[in-house]
């Protein structure tokens, strides 16, 4: 049986982030998609919680296209197969006002989504319609906490001054990030570093931090998720394509396994008291067999301590 939201964000939440179907596809290809998550999620040792992504892009004034069906359906079927909790991202940005961002999170947490990783727009020239990232979550966070759920945010390693967003999000509600998809230790192992002195300083519990892995399967994938604004150091990609595409799959969950070992490795020696958990993103529709490898390798290593 799943445990509650709660307990695994107290010890080594396990996440997985598929990738949903899209808006035209016919409705027996997303019955088919969402099962095939489905299976892959019975066949996990523990997975706690699946987190269906939105896929939207937005035009030069900040405005939506929604490519994908709605993440809340999505993820409420492969919960409904699996057990595992259901967990949602959601722009808010692009929502018309804190209103709607009120009206949204109610109508999730009916829905029997326990958790929304809650978003911001993606340029910060664009006067967006909806509010801060902090201020969704102090509209949302008492919606998901009255059915037992929690709000969480994006963590962007490289990103400068981080630790003091994260700060800020966590008094506002936050009680789970995802990070960006990584591929060293190095900005992760340094942002939860300050994450955690800044919080001891300001006698805040820190939210649970999931690091977010995904594999490469070919030079496509590559350059997919330098577009979503993720770093891939020129010795990681070296080291997973290395010219030879068959084997790069199997190449990245391997790597995946070795930055996740440095991190903690890194965390025990801080000895930081930010809780760790992993988030396996399937970055691509095309490539689900190599995600579902990647999950299969971390379910035993993840309570590594």
């Amino acid at each position: 049986m799943t445990r509650p939201l709660a307990d695994a964000f107290r010890d080594r939440p396990f996440f997985f982030e598929p990738v949903p179907s899209t808006a035209r596809s016919p409705p027996a290809r997303v019955a088919a998609a969402a099962s095939a998550v489905a299976e892959l999620i019975r066949r996990t040792p523990r997975v706690d919680a699946v987190d269906v992504p939105e896929l939207v892009d937005e035009n030069h004034d900040g405005r939506p296209y929604y490519r994908s069906v709605d993440p809340r359906s999505f993820a409420r079927t492969v919960a409904d197969a699996t057990g595992a909790h259901a967990i949602v991202n959601k722009v808010v940005a692009h929502l018309e006002h804190a209103g709607a961002v009120e009206r949204w999170a109610k109508e999730t947490a009916e829905r029997g989504i326990r958790g929304a990783v809650l978003v911001g727009g993606s340029s910060r020239y664009i006067p967006y319609p909806g509010p801060p990232v902090a201020e969704a979550n102090r509209i949302c966070r008492p919606i998901f906490a009255a059915v037992g759920g929690h709000v969480g945010n994006i963590a962007i390693p490289s990103r400068m001054g981080e630790p003091h967003r994260m700060l800020a999000k966590t008094r506002a509600g936050a009680t789970f990030f995802t990070t960006q998809i990584v591929f060293d230790e190095d900005a992760v192992s340094r942002i939860l570093r300050e994450y955690d002195l800044l919080c001891r300083q300001a006698g805040v519990p820190p939210a649970a931090v999931l690091v977010s892995f995904a594999p490469l399967a070919d030079e496509i994938d590559a350059e997919f998720v330098r577009w979503l604004g993720a770093e891939i150091p020129e010795s990681a990609e070296r080291a997973i394509l290395n010219g030879d595409e068959s084997g790069a799959g199997a190449r990245s969950v391997e790597h995946a396994l070795r930055v996740w070992r440095r991190i903690v490795e890194r965390w025990k020696e801080a000895e930081n008291e930010v809780v760790l958990g992993v988030n396996v993103e399937q970055i691509s529709a095309r490539h689900l067999a190599t995600a579902a490898e990647m999950l299969k390798a971390f379910a035993p290593v993840v309570d590594l301590k």
